[in-house]
Formats: C-alpha cells, sequence, structure tokens
C-alpha cells in the first residue's frame, strides 16, 4: 500500500491508532508526537567555548597581542537570536595581586557578578570584540563581522565604534565615547566591519597595541585624578587594508574612578594588559525540542559549517604572538625627535608563546546540560606552537566545509549528539525552520547644532556607500581632532595642536600596503568589503578621518 509516508512516520501514526482504539500506545509507554506545527523555537540551544590556553608569559609582554582568525559564513542564512563569537581574545588590566573591589556599587559587575568578587578584576574594564554574529546585529550576513568591543566601567557601558555602543542604536552619550578614528582610509560601520562576499575561511589580522598616541594629563577635564598615555590601538591585517584603524581614549578608563579612589591608577591607560588565549564564544543559539516517547526528548540546531582543509582540519585562531614595548612603542615615543618611521612591528619585542588546547565542552538547554558524543564528530588540535583548530573525524577528501552536530537526542539525563538519521521523521523536528534574521533599526547620530558631531563638524558633504550586508552608510570627513570622541575630551588646544600634527604624520608614513603585524604562516589574507575602504578627497589626504554618520536600511 502506497501511503506517502516514510517508515517511521508510517509506524508513528499505527501507534497513535492502536492508542486511540485500544490503549495500545500508553501500555507500551509511547506518547503520540506532538503536531510539528506547534514546535516553538527555544533560545539556549548550545553553550560553551571552544578555546585555546596561553602559557603565562615573562615580564613586560603586555604591551600588545595579534593573532590571526579565519572568517567564513559559519550560518547558510541569518538568524533571529544567533550570537556566536568567533576566536578572539580579552585584554584586562593587569591587577592580578589586587584584591579590593576594584568595581564601584551600582555597577552592573558589582552588583550581578558576586561570584567574579571579592576584586571583580575579570569584569572590571576589557578590551575584547572580534569576528562573530549577535543577537543585537541590525543588518544580517552569513558571514561574520568584526566589532572592536570594550567596558570602562565594570558593564555600565559598553563601546564597540566611535559612535555607538555594543548592540546599541542610540549613540553615545558625548561622556561615554571611548574610542577615536585614526584610519584616513577605512570605514567603521556600528554594526561591524563586512567582508566580500565570497569570503571562505581566509584569515583576518588583529592586533592591539598600546601606543603613547596622547600625552599624559595630571587632570583631565572633569577628573578628579590623573590620565595615562596608553592608547590601546586595533591595527587589522587584510588583503586590501592593512594598518592602524581606531584607539581607545586614555580617558574612557579613568571615568570610572572619578567618584571611587580604589580603582585609581588600576586602568587600561596606565597598567600593562593581561592577555587571555584565544577562544570561540558561543552564547544564543535558537534550538527545536520535542518529547517523543517515554522519557526522550530530541532536539536541534542551526546547520553550523566550518571551513576546511585537505586534511579535514579548521583554523580557529594561528600566530598567536605577544608584544612588549620594544615592538613598537618605544620607538613610537622617539619618532618626534628621530623622524616618523612605518609602524612595523619589531621582532625584538615579540613573544610566541606555547599554547594549549582542551577537549570540546559545551551544553544545551536551561540547565546547561553537558553534550556527550562531540568528540565522535570533531575535537580540537594544535596547529603550531601558538596556533588551534578543529580536526573533523569524517570530512569528504575534497570537500569544503564540515559540520557541528545539528541532532541531539536526551535519555534518562544523557544528551547525546546523534546523526539526522537517528531522528524519526514522525517527530517533525527536521522539518522545522529557525526564524530568520529580520533588519531592525538604523543607527543615526544626532542632527542637533551645538553637539559633537556638528560643533566643529565635518568638512564637506555627507557620502553614502553600500556594503554587502545590504546597508547604507553614510560617513563624512572630520579633521582628525574635530571628530565627535576627541571633542568630548575637552583637551588643552596645546595638546589637540600636537596630536593632530602627530596624526597627519602617521599618515603620510602608515600607507595601507606597508607590514605591521607578521604576515601569517599559513592561508590567504581575508579581503575586506570594497565600499569600507575609501580615499580622502583632495587637500584632506593627511589629517583628516572618516565618520560614520548612520547606518541604514537600504
Amino acid at each position: 500500500m502506497q501511503t506517502g509516508l516514510t517508515d517511521s512516520a508510517l509506524a508513528a501514526a499505527m501507534v497513535i491508532s492502536m492508542g486511540v482504539v485500544g490503549g495500545m500506545g500508553a501500555m507500551a509507554g509511547l506518547e503520540p508526537p506532538p503536531d510539528p506545527l506547534a514546535l516553538r523555537q527555544e533560545s539556549q540551544g548550545l553553550y560553551g567555548y571552544i578555546h585555546m590556553n596561553v602559557e603565562k608569559p615573562p615580564e613586560g609582554f603586555g604591551s600588545g597581542v595579534s593573532f590571526y582568525t579565519p572568517v567564513w559564513p559559519l550560518l547558510e542564512k541569518p538568524l533571529s537570536g544567533f550570537q556566536i563569537g568567533l576566536p578572539s581574545i580579552w585584554i584586562l588590566p593587569e591587577n592580578r595581586k589586587f584584591e579590593e573591589p576594584l568595581c564601584p556599587p551600582g555597577t552592573p559587575a558589582r552588583d550581578s557578578m558576586k561570584e567574579r568578587g571579592p576584586s571583580f578584576r575579570d569584569v572590571f574594564q576589557t578590551i575584547e570584540g572580534g569576528l562573530g554574529f549577535w543577537g543585537s546585529t541590525q543588518f544580517g550576513s552569513t558571514t561574520a563581522k568584526y566589532r572592536m568591543n570594550g567596558t570602562s566601567n565594570c558593564y555600565a557601558h559598553e563601546i564597540s565604534s566611535p559612535g555607538w555602543g555594543f548592540g546599541n542604536t542610540k549613540p553615545l552619550d558625548p561622556d561615554k565615547m571611548g574610542l577615536a578614528q585614526l584610519s584616513n582610509r577605512l570605514l567603521v560601520p556600528p554594526d561591524g566591519l563586512t567582508f566580500r562576499s565570497e569570503t571562505f575561511g581566509e584569515v583576518f589580522g588583529t592586533a592591539w597595541m598600546a601606543l603613547p598616541i596622547m600625552e599624559r594629563q595630571a587632570r583631565a577635564a572633569g577628573s578628579s585624578g590623573p590620565v595615562g598615555d596608553q592608547c590601546w590601538t586595533l591595527f587589522v591585517s587584510a588583503a586590501n587594508f592593512r594598518g592602524a584603524v581606531a584607539f581607545w581614549t586614555p580617558r574612557t578608563w579613568t571615568r570610572v574612578a572619578d567618584n571611587y579612589r580604589t580603582a585609581a591608577g588600576r586602568t587600561l591607560d596606565v597598567r600593562t594588559g593581561v592577555i587571555g588565549g584565544g577562544a570561540m564564544e558561543i552564547n544564543t543559539v535558537p534550538m527545536f525540542s520535542v518529547p517523543f516517547g517515554k522519557g526522550v526528548t530530541y532536539t536541534r540546531i542551526p546547520r553550523l559549517q566550518f571551513p576546511i582543509d585537505a586534511a579535514g582540519q579548521t583554523v580557529m585562531m594561528q600566530d598567536f604572538t605577544l608584544y612588549s614595548d620594544d615592538a613598537l612603542a618605544t620607538s613610537f615615543r622617539s619618532w618626534s625627535r628621530t623622524g616618523w618611521r612605518e609602524g612595523r612591528f619589531e621582532r625584538k619585542g615579540s613573544l610566541v608563546p606555547k599554547c594549549t588546547t582542551g577537549p570540546i565542552s559545551v551544553t544545551q538547554g536551561p540547565g546547561k546540560t553537558k553534550i556527550e558524543g562531540i568528540e565522535g564528530t570533531v575535537e580540537t588540535t594544535m596547529l603550531g606552537t601558538s596556533s588551534y583548530g578543529l580536526q573533523w573525524k569524517a570530512s569528504k577528501a575534497g570537500g569544503r566545509a564540515a559540520a557541528f552536530p545539528e541532532y541531539f537526542k536526551l535519555e534518562r539525563g544523557k544528551l547525546t549528539a546523534i546523526p539526522a538519521s537517528a531522528v524519526p521523521d514522525a517527530s517533525g523536528l527536521k522539518a522545522q525552520s529557525f526564524q530568520p534574521a529580520r533588519v531592525s533599526r538604523g543607527y543615526l547620530s544626532p542632527t542637533d547644532e551645538g553637539t559633537v558631531w556638528k560643533t566643529p563638524g565635518p568638512k564637506g558633504e555627507a557620502i553614502t556607500v553600500t556594503l554587502t550586508d545590504g546597508s547604507l552608510v553614510t560617513y563624512a570627513w572630520y579633521r582628525f581632532i574635530d571628530q565627535p570622541s576627541i571633542v568630548s575630551l575637552k583637551l588643552p588646544e596645546a595638546e589637540l595642536t600636537r596630536l593632530q600634527k602627530l596624526v597627519e604624520q602617521m599618515h603620510a608614513k602608515w600607507t595601507v600596503t606597508a607590514e605591521y603585524m607578521p604576515p601569517p604562516s599559513r592561508g590567504k589574507l581575508a579581503v575586506l568589503d570594497g565600499a569600507m575602504v575609501v580615499t580622502p578627497p583632495a587637500g584632506m589626504e593627511v589629517g583628516y578621518v572618516p565618520i560614520v554618520l548612520k547606518q541604514t536600511v537600504k
């Protein structure tokens, strides 16, 4: 008899029929499957880290870090309620022997993260961010974007671009800004840097270097104490752009200590960095779950794909390197006297630390039940002294991608990864579709006169470009010291003059084709979205920067 049903669906239908007619389903301990259309998407599909540990470096190697991470479309289509950070690092101020509470009462970390006490040093100040996918993304993309993110005040607010905070479409208030645009050749969209659409596994270089771009201040405007000169500066390396992009202004770190003396002198404007190992942070992944049989539940998450090479390996992070002041900061400080040079990181100030990795440990559900059986599909592996990745067990020769387990079975408290073939068709699980990402709100800067965006304001007309995520980015050219995040600092006139001259020298000498961080040991460089790589107009070749004014739907 041709029913049009699979064998498992037919068997389930027979069970339902017998249960209704004669109670056989209940006697057999089976429950009829739910209506597949009634399954509701949940948000606790996967948690955990896939990480690499870094041995503690010798004293002095806390002034910088660089590494490469591949860029690829982790998803087949942009999804709603999805957040995974590709491998990146955290930088914290060096306070490992300080046990007093660094976070003031009333801050989110002090009040809601009691387990981080008594010092709260791990949630006091951070530079983090990196490549990834975020629930706060306004313009969905299957390929990862890059955001620079950090918090200067125990997560009271976060900063991820010169004008906006992490996941917030409302522009930052002037006293909450903290990133200054440095590059005159690359836009920094608030929703994240985008890449060429065809990107699949090419590597993107990231470096954070503490440089004395700004001078120390005995007392900054609005400050109750001194401000240091360490400007943590982002360098990136791509096929069509290499160089410094932006830096954290020192004042943003000291504001937390204005009315809280315990934090004074403990901030990233003066302290070296504690730089942890690389980790892929799996945070918010949607799932469907369906009870099917007595004490059995099947679950499903979206397909997560990873680029693989001929050996069935995925690079997660490679060429992790730490730096002392001798790599760049010492020379940078002397260039005003000896003549400006290109900003290549010196080998004498570089350290390649010995790294290790642990097994993949991920969980699912509100109780964070550990998933077993992952090692049957994929395991972590070291790919050199300071590079790590994934080794896939059943990757096809010549294949381009491998997939993380998508289906799981919970039985008697044990959650196990299973193939799709082990999931009953009648469960309806395989027929489900995850909610697509929706374009939400745009990012709009203030248009009122008298704001730091308008006074002194940009030079010339605004320009609009279209990114590969489909968004429209509008920007204008500002003199470096006239950009909103610098104006908000209310610096003395002498410091503004010095700073403007310094940036003009940097623009003249630091080209987008020069080498800064060491080149990758393997792989090709990723290509940034060409619409973000800009050319200064005539008369603004040095000393001017492109500031994003808004990012909106096309």
